[in-house]
């Protein structure tokens, strides 16, 4: 895989990353800041560092497996793994600044 095509496949895993929401956030997993790290293998095997908004959080179980699911179905992509560390914790400075902007916070 090119440098150029594995930016092309980033770039599509990332717009579906943008497709999915935390269920208590109106804003998607990647403008919250949740996706930590994107790394494509040259084989097309996506490994994605994801973090949660809390340990506690509702959908501990389900979000990953959903982000998983959708980013092996981006075309192009062979599979796809989550890892969840929760270092760094998540926090709202993490948030891009369109979704600080819709949440309230600037």
């Amino acid at each position: 895989m090119t440098p150029e095509e594995k930016k092309h496949l980033e770039d599509r895993v990332i717009d579906m990353l943008k497709s999915v929401y935390d269920p208590e956030i109106p804003v998607d997993i990647y403008e919250l800041g949740l996706i930590y790290e994107v790394n494509i293998s040259d084989s097309a095997h996506v490994d994605i560092k994801m973090t949660l908004t809390s340990p506690a959080c509702p959908v501990a179980e389900s979000l990953p497996n959903e982000v998983e699911q959708k980013v092996a179905s981006v075309q192009g992509v062979s599979g796809a793994k989550v890892e969840i560390p929760f270092e760094p914790p998540w926090d709202r400075n993490m948030m891009s600044e369109a979704a600080q902007l819709e949440l309230g916070f600037m």
